[in-house]
């Protein structure tokens, strides 16, 4: 999955409006996606919570196919700064 199909999924996700916070998506070699509100990018910007997987994990999380809490326990998600708004992505991916 390229890194400009994963930023539409998130995109698509956020459409309808997504949260206050700016969350960053590090996909490590695969690219940055920065998201706050319906407005998301590919600039690698300060966030107040980064979560850190593989394009791979992200593109099945946004397919349904991975549970984001199961993501987090089975340690294909790793996130910093603030854990609160990682948990309010929940309702949105």
């Amino acid at each position: 999955m390229s890194l400009e199909k994963l930023t539409e999924g998130v995109r698509q996700k956020v459409a309808s409006g997504g949260i206050e916070e700016s969350v960053k998506f590090d996909l490590g070699d695969a690219g940055i996606i920065y998201l706050q509100g319906s407005d998301v990018s590919n600039d690698d910007a300060e966030a107040d919570c980064t979560i850190k997987m593989t394009a791979e994990d992200l593109d099945e999380l946004l397919s349904g196919e991975l549970n984001p809490t199961a993501a987090f326990m089975g340690g294909k998600m790793q996130v910093e700064g603030d854990m609160n708004v990682a948990m309010k992505l929940g309702s949105i991916v």
